[in-house]
């Protein structure tokens, strides 16, 4: 079970469109996912169809210890994608834990008895786009960060901060994260901008960069507002195809990796 905390500390870069689009392409290639919902704001769930009367446990039940993540995950009308909700509660987390016992292993902890089972090949944890209690929780789980970012000056600055955060958490509380790899999204081939972001970021990352592209897409833009993702509201237009594109390479990546941690 490989654990991917999509998390970029700027907003609006397409990170939970990455954790909605890229959940359900690993499913359509083959792979058992679950989508665990961090962000308050509930809008992965909301994307998935989901609405909020519907989310009877929720991420919350899980971090105060009332309920498992076996228990939290609900079936989505993708086969082989599950969720895990959230919803507004998770906003008093922080106060609510306070100082208690091992406040930045809860999810981590509730995951190894989730990987146990076998039942997922990929969890995908849906990051809030600030540094808080849950994101410092998702990364502490996380066996690496995936990160989306948008083809702009401004996601540069936002960057720099999110690799002085994966260190900060590498440094104290899982030395073993690493950084899965670095999308480009929203990007617009008729804009120079565009073009100068991602060459900067390839300089400067090399190889963490998938060579997928996420298009600037209308039809990816219009999906969450009927509960779907992309891939189910219009497979054919450009924004689903990268994300199968996406899926394809996420997989080919970590079979590399696989075969280079077995030799």
């Amino acid at each position: 079970m490989r654990v991917l905390a999509i998390a970029n500390q700027k907003g609006g870069v397409g990170k939970t469109t990455t954790a909605i689009n890229l959940g359900t392409a690993l499913a359509a290639v083959g792979e058992t996912v679950l989508l665990i919902d961090t962000d308050p704001q509930g809008n992965a769930s909301t994307g998935l169809g989901v609405p909020r009367t519907a989310r009877k446990t929720t991420m919350y039940d899980v971090y105060i210890g009332e309920k498992t993540l076996e228990q939290a995950a609900v079936q989505t009308a993708l086969p082989g994608l599950d969720l895990a909700a959230s919803d507004a509660d998770l906003s008093g987390l922080e106060l609510e834990l306070g100082q208690s016992a091992r406040r930045s292993y809860r999810l981590r902890d509730a995951l190894a008895a989730l990987r146990a089972t076998g039942k997922y090949s990929y969890v995908l944890i849906d990051c809030p786009p600030s540094l808080n209690l849950l994101t410092v929780n998702a990364m502490t789980a996380a066996d690496a960060v995936f990160v989306p970012l948008q083809t702009e000056f401004f996601a540069l600055e936002g960057l720099t901060q999110l690799m002085r955060t994966i260190e900060l958490v590498r440094g104290s509380l899982n030395p073993a994260l690493e950084i899965q790899g670095v999308v480009l999204t929203m990007y617009d081939r008729r804009n120079s901008l565009s073009e100068q972001v991602a060459r900067d970021v390839r300089a400067h990352f090399g190889d963490t960069v998938y060579e997928t592209v996420i298009p600037r897409n209308v039809r990816v833009s219009e999906a969450p507002s009927f509960g779907k993702p992309v891939l189910i509201y219009d497979l054919k237009c450009a924004g689903s195809q990268a994300y199968l594109q996406l899926a394809r390479e996420v997989v080919r990546r970590e079979r590399e990796r696989r075969a280079r941690v077995g030799q």
